[in-house]
C-alpha cells in the first residue's frame, strides 16, 4: 500500500474523529495502547477539577456533593455499552490482581467440595500467581493446561476456571459462549480477565452467559497509569457468592460503624476498601472516548488495522520476522506480535525512531493497534521504520540492547 493509499483510508475512517479525543506527542507513532492508552483531552480538566474544586474547596463534604460514594457504581455503569453488561453488573475496584483475588476466593467457595482452579500455561503471570497464591491458602489445586485442552480438562472437581480471553501474548482468544457453557455443564464457574480485549473488541458478557469477569483500566479504556480496575458479576451470582476481602464499603451499613460484617445486596458487596477517587475521575474520562461509538466499528477497524500492518511487515521484511499471533484478523484481539530473536533490540530500535510498542520475553515485539487513535498511516510508517530498521542492522547497537526494567 501507499502513503497515499493509506491517507484516503483514513480520511474516510468513520471513526477518525476519536483521534481528537486524545492527546498524541507530534512525530511519535504510538503503537502500545494495549500496555497504557493514549492521554484523553479530557483526563487533565478532569483531574484538575475533582482535586481542585472538589478536594480543595469542598473538601471532605465532596463524598456527598460530589456523590463520591457512589462513584464505583456510576461510572462503572458507562462501561455497560462497552462490555455488554447490565450497569448493575459493573463495578469499579481496586486494582486487576485484587480483583482476581476477589472473584476467583468467592467462585471457589460457592462451590464446595471441589478442588480445583483450571487454567491456561502461559496465561498471563499475575493471574497464575494469584491462582497460586489462593490455592495454597484455601488448600485448592491449580490446575494449568494448554489453551485447547481447557474444556477437555473440565471434571466434576473443577470449581473454578479462570482464563485471559484475549492472550497477552499471541493476541489469541477464546469462544466465551463455548467455554462457558462447558463449565456450567461441569458444574464449574467462570472467571474472565478481560484486560485485552475491553475496549478493544466487541464483547457480550450476558449474551454469552459470563459468570464473572475482571479488567484492566488503564489498557484500552485509557484510564491512565494504574487506573482502579473493574469487576463484572451477573446479576443472578451476585447473593450467591461472598466478597473474601470484608471491608466497611462492602458492608450493609458502612457508616453506622458496628463490630460485625454484613454485606450490602447487589454488586456493591464486592467493594472493599474507600475507593480512589482521583483515579477513577481520569478513567472516567477514558471511558468517555468512546462515548457514540459502537464497539463493533471499534472491532472492524481494529481487524482492517491489523491486516494492513501483517501484511506490509511480511513484504517488506521477509523472513526476518516470524507472526506470532493467530493469521486470521477474526482470530486474535488488537495487537499483533512478531518474533525476532532479538526482539529487545529491535524494539528500542523503533522507539529511538517514535515508533512505539513493547518487548514480551523471550522474543516477542508487540504492537497495539487501538482503534481510536490508530490511523491507517501510522501503521504504514511503523511497517517501513521496521523493515529499514532490521535491512540496516540498526538494533545491533549496545544501546538497544541494555535491559530497563520495565519492556
Amino acid at each position: 500500500m501507499t502513503l497515499e493509499e493509506a491517507r484516503q483510508l483514513d480520511a474516510s475512517d468513520p471513526l477518525a474523529f476519536a483521534r481528537e479525543r486524545f492527546r498524541l506527542p507530534n512525530g511519535v507513532v504510538y503503537l502500545d495502547g494495549n500496555s497504557l492508552g493514549a492521554l484523553p483531552r479530557a483526563a487533565p480538566a478532569a483531574l484538575a477539577n475533582t482535586a481542585e474544586r472538589q478536594w480543595g474547596e469542598d473538601l471532605i463534604a465532596s463524598w456527598n456533593k460530589h456523590c463520591w460514594i457512589d462513584w464505583p457504581t456510576r461510572i462503572a455503569a458507562k462501561l455497560s455499552p462497552i462490555v455488554g453488561a447490565k450497569p448493575k453488573e459493573l463495578l469499579i475496584a481496586d486494582s486487576t490482581s485484587v480483583c482476581l483475588f476477589k472473584l476467583l476466593a468467592a467462585a471457589a467457595q460457592a462451590r464446595p467440595g471441589r478442588t480445583t482452579i483450571l487454567s491456561q500455561r502461559r496465561n498471563f503471570p499475575t493471574d497464575l500467581y494469584v491462582a497460586q497464591g489462593l490455592a495454597d491458602m484455601l488448600g485448592l489445586r491449580l490446575k494449568a493446561v494448554d489453551p485447547e485442552e481447557i474444556v477437555s480438562a473440565l471434571d466434576d472437581d473443577t470449581a473454578v476456571v479462570s482464563l485471559t480471553h484475549v492472550d497477552y501474548r499471541s493476541a489469541a482468544f477464546y469462544d466465551m459462549r463455548s467455554v462457558n457453557d462447558a463449565a456450567r455443564a461441569a458444574g464449574a464457574l467462570v472467571l474472565w480477565d478481560l484486560s485485552h480485549s475491553a475496549g478493544a473488541v466487541e464483547l457480550d458478557l450476558d449474551g454469552n452467559g459470563c459468570d464473572l469477569a475482571v479488567g484492566c483500566g488503564y489498557k484500552y479504556l485509557n484510564g491512565g497509569p494504574g487506573a482502579p480496575a473493574f469487576i463484572y458479576v451477573a446479576e443472578r451470582l451476585q447473593g450467591e457468592l461472598a466478597n473474601p476481602l470484608q471491608g466497611w464499603m462492602g458492608h450493609a451499613e458502612p457508616f453506622s460503624f458496628v463490630d460485625d460484617y454484613r454485606p450490602t445486596s447487589g454488586i456493591n458487596r464486592f467493594l472493599t476498601g474507600t475507593p480512589s477517587i482521583l483515579g477513577m475521575a481520569a478513567l472516567e474520562a477514558g471511558i468517555a472516548t468512546f462515548d457514540g461509538i459502537a464497539m463493533a466499528s471499534v472491532q472492524a477497524k481494529s481487524r482492517k488495522l491489523s491486516q494492513l500492518f501483517v501484511e506490509e511487515v511480511e513484504q517488506r521484511c521477509g523472513g526476518e520476522v516470524r507472526l506470532a499471533s493467530p493469521r486470521d484478523p477474526a482470530q486474535r484481539g488488537s495487537h499483533v506480535v512478531f518474533a525476532h530473536p532479538e526482539g529487545y533490540a529491535v524494539m528500542q530500535a523503533l522507539i529511538a525512531r517514535g515508533v512505539i510498542g513493547d518487548f514480551r520475553a523471550p522474543d516477542l515485539m508487540r504492537f497495539g493497534l487501538t482503534p481510536l487513535y490508530t490511523r491507517y498511516a501510522d501503521v504504514l510508517g511503523a511497517a517501513e521504520i521496521l523493515a529499514d530498521i532490521l535491512s540496516s542492522r540498526e538494533w545491533d547497537q549496545p544501546r538497544f540492547k541494555t535491559r530497563a526494567k520495565v519492556t
